[in-house]
C-alpha cells in the first residue's frame, strides 16, 4: 500500500485570512472572482435624483430694444440719404465737398470698427488707416481718370504701414498673427467710402449710387423698423433680430429700386433696376447681421462687449462699405 499523505497543509484558515490582510486590494474568491470590481466611487449612486440624466443649460433669450432698432433704422436712412444727395450734387469741379464728407464717414466707421475689432496698438494702427484713407479720398479726387487701381495701391501701401505699429510691442507681436485678417478687413472698409467718387466720375455711376444707397437704406430701415414691432420669428435667441424684418426689408428695397429703373434712363428698366438693389440691399443686411451674431459670440464668450455707440453704427456703416463694392462690380459686369 501506499504509504499516507501528510495532511498539514500549510495554508490553513488563518494563514488565508493573514494574505488578505496584506493585499486588500485582491479580488474576493467566487464565480466572478476573476473579474476585479468596480470602484464604489465611481459607481452612481441611486440616491442622486441627476445620475443618468442630461443637464440642459437654459439659453438665455436677448430682449429686442425697440427705440434702439428705430435709431438705428434712423441712423441708415440719413446715411443714405446723405450718400445720395453727394453723389447727385457732385460735379467735375465741385468733387472736394464729397471728398470731405466721404472722410468724415470714413473717420466715424474708422472710430467704429476698430473699438469693435480691436486690432493691435490699436491708436497707431487707426491713425495710419486714418491717413490712408485722407490718401484714397485726394487720389480719387483729383485722378485724371476714374478707375480702382489707385484705390488698389493704396489699400495694399496702407495695410502694410498699418502692420507695423503692431511689431514694436511684444503682446502686439503675439496677436498680430490673429488680428492681420481684422486689420484688412478695417483698411477695406475705410478705403471702400472713396468708391462713390469713383463712381461719380462714370456716365451711369450716379445712377448706380442712387439705385443702391436707396436699395440699402431702405432695407436696413424698414428691417430695423420691423424688429422694433414684430421681431419674430427669432433668428437666434441671442440675436435681438427678427427673420420677418430682414425679409420685408429686402422685399421693400427691391420694390423701391424697380420703380426707380423705370423712371432711369438707359440702361436701367424696372428688371434691372430690382436686380441691382436687391443685391445692394443683401449685402447691407448680411453684415447688418454678421455684426449681431458677432456681438453675441462676445456675450457668450464672456467678453468686455463693444462700446455701445461703435456697436450700434458698425452694422449700417459695414453694410454701405460692401454695398459700394458691390454696386462698381454690378455698373462694370451688369449695368455695361
Amino acid at each position: 500500500m501506499f504509504p499516507s499523505m501528510p495532511q498539514d497543509d500549510p495554508w490553513d484558515a488563518d494563514a488565508s485570512r493573514d494574505v488578505a490582510r496584506l493585499n486588500p486590494g485582491r479580488p474576493k474568491a467566487g464565480t466572478y472572482g476573476a473579474v476585479p470590481d468596480d470602484d464604489p466611487e465611481e459607481r452612481p449612486s441611486s440616491d442622486d435624483p441627476d445620475s443618468g440624466e442630461e443637464e440642459f443649460e437654459e439659453i438665455e433669450v436677448v430682449p429686442v430694444r425697440a427705440k434702439l432698432s428705430v435709431a438705428i433704422g434712423g441712423f441708415a436712412a440719413l446715411l443714405a440719404t446723405a450718400l445720395i444727395l453727394g453723389t447727385l450734387t457732385t460735379g467735375p469741379d465741385v468733387r472736394a465737398p464729397y471728398a470731405i464728407v466721404l472722410f468724415g464717414i470714413q473717420l466715424l466707421g474708422l472710430l467704429s470698427w476698430t473699438i469693435a475689432l480691436g486690432p493691435p496698438a490699436a491708436t497707431a494702427t487707426a491713425a495710419v488707416i486714418g491717413v490712408t484713407g485722407l490718401a484714397a479720398c485726394y487720389l480719387t479726387a483729383t485722378a485724371d481718370k476714374p478707375g480702382l487701381l489707385p484705390l488698389l495701391y493704396v489699400t495694399v501701401a496702407g495695410y502694410l504701414a498699418s502692420l507695423v505699429p503692431q511689431l514694436f510691442k511684444r503682446e502686439d507681436r503675439h496677436r498680430i498673427s490673429d488680428s492681420f485678417r481684422t486689420t484688412l478687413l478695417i483698411v477695406l472698409g475705410v478705403v471702400a467710402y472713396t468708391i462713390p467718387i469713383v463712381l461719380s466720375r462714370e456716365p451711369l455711376g450716379s445712377q448706380t449710387i442712387l439705385v443702391c444707397c436707396t436699395g440699402a437704406g431702405l432695407a436696413l430701415l424698414v428691417a430695423r423698423l420691423t424688429d422694433a414691432v414684430f421681431p419674430k420669428p427669432r433668428i437666434a435667441a441671442q440675436v435681438p433680430r427678427g427673420a420677418a424684418g430682414v425679409v420685408l426689408g429686402a422685399m421693400v428695397g427691391t420694390f423701391a429700386t424697380a420703380w426707380l429703373g423705370s423712371q432711369l434712363v438707359f440702361p436701367f428698366t424696372p428688371a434691372k433696376g430690382a436686380v441691382v438693389g436687391l443685391v445692394a440691399a443683401v449685402a447691407a443686411i448680411l453684415i447688418d447681421l454678421a455684426v449681431n451674431f458677432g456681438e453675441a459670440g462676445r456675450r457668450l464668450a464672456g467678453e468686455a462687449p463693444t462700446l455701445w455707440l461703435a456697436r450700434h453704427m458698425t452694422g449700417p456703416l459695414g453694410g454701405f462699405a460692401l454695398m459700394f463694392g458691390t454696386a462698381w462690380i454690378l455698373l462694370h459686369l451688369y449695368l455695361t
